[in-house]
Parts: structure tokens; C-alpha cells; sequence
């Protein structure tokens, strides 16, 4: 960590309210960035106490490309510009074998899981090739191997394909394009849960086959911690990385995904 890494650097950070974005906004701020933490709870606002001069919140629904649209015009008529995106939304709704998935919920993961990502690149994209430089971390997910999600698998196993197809259409156009892959991480509950329904004895038993799968997957045998996956993340959001595009960099403790 250097104390000036992001000095003046403005960036956009989407998933922001709590958990790893949460985080990965604490730390820019840190480090010097202009930050704009987007999420659409309303806890996203709790932020500003870090710099009302040097940070926006935003409360926005980025399952919806308008919602995308908005948050990056409004992050170039605040800063000027936009030279970093964290793509954070995501994170399995349901955790069940696939048989067992109804149309509606492998939609909504879908959505969840890959539309984000997907709509925030695209609506960063102009700014960024005017500008002629930036850099975009999506944060992808060591579960594209992994058991009972699989319809969140294939929106992750989306983001890193968006993650190399990107980055080779803007690097000659100074934009890297790179995502991490967390695996398990220790995380305190969910303030606003994913999935407000309490799961039943089932349901508990097939979430407890991912933490299994996951540690058993893991070299390390053991659960990652929040600021192990957000020193990847911001080593990709900077100039350290300057010569990496295209890379799905895992961070699951050897579990490669």
C-alpha cells in the first residue's frame, strides 16, 4: 500500500455500501482518489463522512444500463473525468443444485451476477477512449468451477470473458481491462442481505457444500479476509499494473477456478 497511489486519480467504485467494495472505496479514498461509491442502498451514503469535497454517492440500480449511463455522467460533471472503475455488484442470490433453479431466479442471477459489469463498461467506455487512458477492474469469482451456482457461475464466467474481449479491443487505445477472482472470503453479515428469505434445512445444507467445496479447493484450506481481495483489486486499478490487460487474476489461496 502506498500512501499516494491514487493521488487525484477519480474513481468510480459500484457495489459500495458494505463487503469488499466497501472496502476497496475506504482504501482509495486513503490513498489519495476522488471517489464516486455507487449502490442502491441507501447505505452507500454513510461514505461521505470520508470528504464530502472528494467523494460522491450515488444510489442507482446498475441492473439497468440508464441507471450506468447517469452514474458516469454524473461522476465527469463532478471530477472532470473518470480514470478508474471497480465493477464490485455481484454475488450468488440462491445456492442449490441446478435442477432445482426456477427460469425467474437463473434470470435474476444473471442479471445480478454479469448485467452490472457488463452496462458499467459500456457506459464508461466513451469517457475513458476520449480521454485516451484508464483502467477497469471487474471483480469475476473463483465459482465458475464450483458446486450449486451454477447459473452464477455463467454470469462470472461472462464477466471474464468481457474482461479479455475488452481489454483487447481498448489496449491499444490506453485502457487495461483486468478482473480478480475471489474465492471464499470472511466477510460480517450482509447489512442488507441478498436473499431476505431465511433459508431452510436444505437450503442450509447445500450452501454448507460451497463452503466445503471451497476450502477443500484452496491450497491454503481456509477462507480469504476482505483486504486480501481488495490489495488485488487496487494493484490492477494501478499503475503498478501498467503492463497488465486481459488477466483474470485469482485470489481463492491456489483454488484457480
Amino acid at each position: 500500500m502506498h500512501e499516494k497511489r491514487f493521488q487525484d486519480r477519480v474513481a468510480v467504485v459500484t457495489g459500495a455500501a458494505q463487503g469488499i467494495g466497501r472496502r476497496v472505496a475506504e482504501r482509495l479514498v486513503g490513498e489519495g482518489a476522488r471517489l464516486v461509491a455507487v449502490d442502491r442502498s441507501e447505505l452507500v451514503h454513510e461514505l461521505r463522512e470520508m470528504g464530502s469535497d472528494r467523494v460522491l454517492t450515488l444510489t442507482a440500480d446498475l441492473e439497468r444500463f440508464a441507471d450506468c449511463q447517469r452514474v458516469m455522467t454524473a461522476t465527469v460533471e463532478r471530477f472532470g473525468c473518470l480514470d478508474i472503475l471497480i465493477n464490485n455488484v455481484g454475488g450468488t442470490i440462491w445456492a442449490k443444485p441446478f435442477e432445482h433453479y426456477d427460469e425467474a431466479q437463473i434470470e435474476a442471477e444473471v442479471r445480478r451476477s454479469l448485467f452490472p459489469t457488463l452496462w458499467c463498461c459500456r457506459a464508461a467506455l466513451p469517457q475513458m477512449l476520449e480521454q485516451g487512458h484508464g483502467a477497469i477492474v471487474n471483480v469475476s469469482s473463483i465459482a465458475t468451477r464450483g458446486v450449486n451456482r451454477v447459473p452464477y457461475g455463467a454470469a462470472k464466467g461472462g464477466v471474464n470473458a468481457l474482461t479479455a474481449c475488452l481489454a483487447f479491443e481498448t489496449a491499444e487505445r490506453g485502457i487495461r481491462v483486468n478482473a480478480t477472482a475471489p474465492g471464499g472470503t470472511e466477510a460480517p453479515p450482509r447489512r442488507i442481505p441478498r436473499n431476505a428469505a431465511e433459508p431452510s434445512e436444505q437450503e442450509r445444507t447445500w450452501y454448507q457444500r460451497i463452503v466445503d467445496q471451497t476450502v477443500d479447493s484452496s491450497l491454503m484450506k481456509r477462507y480469504g479476509t476482505i483486504d486480501e481481495q481488495v490489495g488485488a483489486i487496487l494493484f490492477l486499478a494501478s499503475d503498478e499494473a501498467s503492463y497488465i490487460t486481459g488477466t483474470t487474476l485469482p485470489v481463492g489461496g491456489g483454488d484457480l477456478g
